[in-house]
């Protein structure tokens, strides 16, 4: 006669049920507590004993169960989170500004789910799509986005913050700095330094074309109209900057200085002249953009502009959640400014 299988102790995980993801009522049976206890244990957890918290976080644990926040947000109409677009993670420029931003939301509870646009190719499926999901906010790398886009987020009155650009015409907040006059400065530093044959080896996503027409202007200013460049797809590679100013080279172009859109490409450039037998900077001198962590520790150590990266993510996030909580923002637009950093590549 067979016998009966013994009884699994109560603490142990529920048998997998094929097709069935772990429930509260799970967790609870297993836990010896009620649902409500469970989803106060987990969302409000001063509101349990501290023998009971650590009862239902064990046998979370063990089970793998997932709360389902999407339940939770329609009950609350508070889901959490925030969504945020950037053109490509390969591009190290926006790291800084990422972390900064994820951190101070997380630290108000907020999550922050990561949308690639492709340098702007495809933002309007992506944002439709976030819109569909209705974030408590949104963060957008840029000011360029197409009439109906812009339609859309006025209208679904989320709380927008656009970054890395300056205009007076946000859709509803802007934390950022003027790629023009970033560009302008560039081309002054140069000049100051004598130089007059000046050439770009420089991307061609938007905010670079910004500063590209910065610094053309600054040059053409000064008299200086023909500005010989070499444009590189984004994101700005080590690579790019070889070839680009390689290819500067091929067409005869004769310069004593490189301006380019950012350090990896700037770096590029130094690169490809020494290999050529050119001394930085008697015989070339390079600038670059971003102050990236190797600008400052190469040989020769790179002449760029510094953006406060971390602030900018930071002042973002700080903005999204004073709206979101209602309180008035001090000032829609924030400009955080940029500084030229002068090192031996000039």
């Amino acid at each position: 006669m067979a016998r009966t299988p013994p009884r699994p102790p109560r603490d142990a995980a529920p048998a997998p049920r094929a097709g069935k993801a772990v429930t509260i009522r799970d967790v609870a049976k297993v836990a010896g507590v009620s649902p409500i206890t469970v989803s106060r244990a987990l969302n409000n957890p001063e509101l349990v004993t501290p023998d009971t918290l650590e009862r239902v976080r064990a046998v979370v644990a063990r089970t793998g169960y997932v709360p389902n926040f999407l339940a939770g947000s329609l009950r609350s109409r508070r889901s959490r989170v925030i969504a945020a677009v950037f053109p490509q993670i390969t591009n190290s420029m926006f790291a800084d500004a990422i972390q900064a931003f994820t951190d101070r939301l997380r630290a108000e509870g907020y999550e922050v789910l990561l949308g690639l646009s492709s340098y702007e190719q495809r933002e309007d499926e992506l944002i439709a799509g976030i819109l569909g999901r209705r974030p408590e906010g949104i963060y957008l790398t840029g000011i360029n986005h197409s009439p109906q886009t812009r339609r859309r987020l006025i209208a679904s009155h989320i709380p927008v913050v656009e970054a890395w650009d300056l205009t007076p015409t946000p859709i509803d907040m802007l934390v950022g700095f003027s790629h023009e006059k970033a560009g302008a400065a560039m081309a002054r530093h140069l000049l100051a330094k004598g130089h007059r044959r000046i050439g770009l080896v420089w991307g061609k996503d938007p905010r670079a074309g910004v500063r590209r027409r910065g610094i053309e202007e600054a040059l053409a200013e000064a008299g200086i109209d023909a500005v010989p460049a070499s444009l590189e797809p984004p994101p700005g590679k080590f690579q790019f900057g070889r070839e680009g100013f390689a290819d500067l080279l091929r067409r005869g172009e004769r310069v004593s200085a490189v301006a380019c859109s950012s350090d990896p490409l700037a770096q590029g450039v130094v690169a490809e002249a020494q290999q050529r037998g050119l001394r930085i900077p008697e015989d070339l001198a390079v600038i670059g953009f971003g102050d990236f962590d190797f600008a400052a520790h190469t040989s020769p150590s790179l002449t760029t502009i510094a953006i406060e990266k971390a602030r900018i993510g930071q002042l973002a996030a700080e903005a999204l959640i004073a709206r979101i909580e209602g309180r008035e923002v001090a000032e829609r637009v924030v400009d955080v400014g940029f500084r030229l950093v002068e090192r031996e590549s000039t």
